[in-house]
């Protein structure tokens, strides 16, 4: 029995009362979570049910967000989208990535960092890009770099789910680009996968440079347009 009890601390496991107390919640909340199935189910040892970190965590994060002003059906739309989607070990299963560096949020982090933008249909196309996996209690980002720069353009005032979607485009041709390297490469013959890793920064460079450019082209033909409205209206 010693043994036993010492195993269910080492697993750090509550029953319902335990849970609820250190949730901060009462145990009619809790039942009331779990009918509505906004935590996983209890490991069952008889007619008890035990509890464990994970379901604190997940009770954490609800209290979280009711108190940023989710509604209990969003949040439960959120919680089904983080249960069916993939996990970090999918994710990241060829390998992490090279350049990139992966950022782990809580769902309340997610939620600031895109300032109330991070609906359950923003959070399934993210899921769906592969640019969001799950890895216990915790999400986690793909690139640092994208999500700084999606932040940034929430900031700007441009939807989220615009972005995503722009974001989805951008994979289209990025993808593209990708294999029009490979096969650059891979034409002039006897290439390895190590030939393709160390010239990817030269097509990285004329990537960049392209874009740059034709960034400029976009501007100044758009600046062009609005100094002819301008001097038309002064007209």
């Amino acid at each position: 029995m010693a043994e036993q009890s010492g195993k269910q601390r080492e697993r750090r496991e509550y029953r319902m009362e335990e849970l609820a107390e250190k949730a901060g919640i009462t145990v009619r909340t809790l039942r009331f979570y779990r009918e509505r199935k906004l935590i996983q189910p209890p490991r069952r040892e008889g007619r008890i049910a035990w509890y464990d970190d994970t379901h604190l965590s997940r009770l954490r994060t609800i209290s979280a967000l009711l108190e940023r002003g989710h509604t209990l059906n969003g949040i439960a739309e959120l919680a089904e989208a983080f249960d069916h989607g993939r996990d970090v070990a999918d994710l990241l299963g060829l390998g992490a990535p090279t350049e990139e560096t992966p950022v782990r949020l809580s769902p309340e982090d997610l939620a600031d960092v895109f300032d109330g933008q991070a609906t359950p249909e923003n959070l399934s196309a993210a899921l769906a890009l592969g640019y969001l996996a799950t890895d216990g209690t915790e999400i986690v980002h793909i690139s640092r770099r994208l999500l700084d720069t999606s932040a940034a353009l929430v900031r700007e005032g441009i939807p989220l789910a615009d972005i995503l979607a722009a974001g989805h485009r951008v994979r289209v041709h990025a993808e593209a680009l990708a294999e029009l390297f490979v096969e650059l490469v891979l034409a002039q013959g006897d290439r390895s996968a190590e030939d393709l890793d160390r010239l990817r920064p030269l097509a990285k460079n004329v990537v960049e440079a392209e874009v740059s450019m034709a960034l400029d082209r976009r501007l100044r033909s758009l600046t062009g347009k609005y100094s002819q409205g301008e001097q038309s209206e002064q007209n």
